[in-house]
């Protein structure tokens, strides 16, 4: 923060400094009109400054967003490929596990998908997953087909473990700090920016700015809403997994 601050105190000083030399030197001549070369430069430059922060705090939500909802249908593709592997267990067991990993998918469902607008996943639900992947691992089976049944079983849970973490870090993920601030800021200037100049704007010259300034405000909240990938508007929502609920029912039932 400090860096920052000497950082915009360093470049504010140059440019009172280049203004003071220049008319102790008597170098240019005087600009004091609204579209002057000053004030066309200077709004050029805060026009781009505003664009690279808002493409910023669009395109890294966006991003993380997307991935995060591509990692929700691997997690929930593994849980049914687990289930499948699972009916290949010799009698309970595969039947136990099945139920065991439908209960583990409603569970992220109804209970852990609000916690994760919190940014946290629930330690029941890993303890779940963990339970079942050591009953199947301490499982002691008889038969190339139950030992491939297990193994392929095994494999998949651990598909599922690792897009959980995925998921996890998902849930965590915020925007660069800051962007969301300066992005309200570069925008509120880039809409006064004609008047901080010395223009008034009146009539019809006002339109485009209503319009501009309209435009910006709902970009902006665009943003917010984004900014967060499981608690906004357009945040990612639990149907990979009531995809997979719906998948289980026509999977053969172990046993």
């Amino acid at each position: 923060m400090l860096v920052s601050v000497l950082a915009v105190a360093a470049a504010v000083g140059v440019v009172a400094a280049a203004a003071f030399l220049f008319r102790k030197l008597d170098h240019g001549t005087d600009d004091v009109l609204p579209n002057g070369p000053a004030a066309g430069h200077a709004g050029s430059m805060l026009s781009s400054m505003f664009l690279l922060v808002f493409a910023i705090a669009v395109v890294v939500p966006w991003t993380t967003a997307d991935s995060a909802r591509q990692n929700t249908y691997t997690e929930s593709r593994a849980a049914v490929e687990t289930y499948w592997a699972a009916a290949g267990l010799p009698s309970p067991v595969g039947a136990q596990v099945q139920q065991q990993l439908r209960d583990y998918v409603q569970y992220v469902v109804q209970k852990e998908w609000p916690l994760m607008a919190d940014g946290r996943l629930s330690l029941e639900g890993a303890s779940r997953l963990d339970a079942l992947r050591t009953q199947v691992a301490g499982l002691i089976v008889t038969g190339d087909d139950a030992r491939a049944a297990k193994s392929a079983t095994l494999d998949e849970l651990k598909e599922v473990s690792a897009a959980r973490r995925q998921r996890g870090a998902d849930a965590q993920a915020r925007p660069p700090a800051g962007v969301l601030p300066l992005t309200i800021l570069t925008g509120s200037i880039v809409i006064l920016y004609p008047f901080l100049a010395g223009a008034r704007p009146r009539g019809k010259t006002l339109v485009p700015l209503f319009i501009m300034a309209g435009l910006l405000g709902f970009g902006i909240y665009l943003t917010w809403q984004i900014s967060h990938v499981f608690s906004s508007g357009l945040s990612v929502g639990p149907e990979a997994f009531r995809s997979a609920l719906d998948e289980f029912q026509r999977i053969p039932w172990s046993g």
